[in-house]
């Protein structure tokens, strides 16, 4: 068995895809590299053959239709072999000085008493065109270099939640709470760091800076005007998780740090929701805000009293154009959040 299985979705990823592979190879036979070819029309196949033949003992491919970010997720945990579990999407790559602090720690914990379910550890926004890139740490809110609970999780600032490139998660844990990422939508990486959450009990924060999430690349998901032009599936995501918090109010009323935790990150991804669409601008998108909050009341009053009179619900719900232009102002927290380009 290996020890961690990283699984890299390419969809039409020939131009940078050699440098995250590159980069993952530096873990040896520690490492399982699953490159899931989307349905790729360009070269990302025979690239992604070009490494499996090279490293047979490491790299494995998937060749599938398209079906998206979410379902590329899905192939590679299905075919996993790693005890643990790590997504890097092909445009971002890890350091490997970091890396293999990492696997040592793993290593060392994989046959301990306490069942590891979840590594956390930094991530660097590697944003083009900036001299000096953000660095995503963890250290005020979680013990460092120790197996912790969650009793034990101190307070996350808004705007800074466990993103999927800070998580490695127990592999048997995501297929033990059957997770399943929805196909042919984006933002599903939310779903990935949020659903897995109720079955996680041990933790363990590293403040290395090991994975580089890169924004600046033409057609990325996290432009700003792509956001707005697929807002319709930032709403699927949202009233999915809605949909969960919902749906296993037993699982989560016993461990109040954890719920608090999911809900004030469901209170972000509402705001990213109710702030695109407020930035569309249309009577459409604006109905269609009215149309997220009206959802969030039904499924749930209280969570909807949660997340609607807070800060931020209520800076997203003033009335009139003057009210929006406040609104505008909780767009800078889902910049701190998405790092839009």
């Amino acid at each position: 068995m290996k020890l961690l299985t990283f699984t890299v979705p390419c969809y039409n990823s020939q131009g940078y895809m050699a440098k995250c592979v590159d980069s993952l190879l530096a873990g040896g036979e520690d490492a399982e590299i699953i490159i899931v070819d989307d349905g790729s029309t360009d070269d990302t196949a025979s690239i992604a053959d070009g490494y499996a033949e090279k490293y047979p003992s490491i790299v494995r491919v998937i060749h599938k239709e398209n079906g998206g970010h979410g379902s590329a997720v899905n192939a590679g945990l299905e075919h996993a072999s790693g005890l643990f579990f790590k997504v890097v999407d092909s445009d971002d790559w890890v350091k490997e000085a970091d890396y293999r602090q990492i696997l040592t720690v793993l290593r060392e914990l994989a046959g301990g008493e306490k069942a590891l379910d979840m590594l956390v550890s930094n991530f660097v926004y590697e944003k083009e065109g900036e001299k000096k890139n953000k660095v995503m740490r963890y250290r005020h809110a979680l013990p460092e270099n120790e197996i912790f609970t969650w009793d034990k999780v101190r307070h996350f600032h808004k705007g800074q939640y466990i993103l999927m490139h800070s998580v490695i998660f127990r592999t048997k844990l995501l297929r033990d709470c059957g997770l399943k990422l929805p196909e042919h939508m984006f933002y599903v990486d939310n779903l990935f760091v949020f659903e897995p959450l109720p079955f996680v009990k041990n933790m363990y924060y590293m403040d290395v800076n090991f994975y580089r999430y890169y924004i600046g690349r033409e057609g990325q998901s996290v432009n700003e005007t792509i956001m707005i032009a697929r807002i319709d599936q930032q709403i699927g995501v949202n009233k999915r998780m809605v949909d969960y918090m919902a749906e296993n109010k037993d699982k989560l009323k016993n461990n109040r740090k954890m719920r608090n935790y999911m809900i004030n990150y469901l209170e972000i991804i509402t705001t990213v929701s109710s702030i695109l669409l407020i930035r569309g601008g249309t009577v459409e998108h604006l109905e269609k805000k009215k149309e997220l909050w009206n959802y969030i009341k039904q499924k749930d009053r209280l969570l909807y009293g949660r997340l609607r009179y807070g800060i931020l619900g209520n800076s997203m719900n003033l009335p009139g154009k003057g009210g929006r232009k406040i609104s505008v102002e909780g767009y800078k927290i889902c910049r701190r959040f998405f790092k839009f380009n």
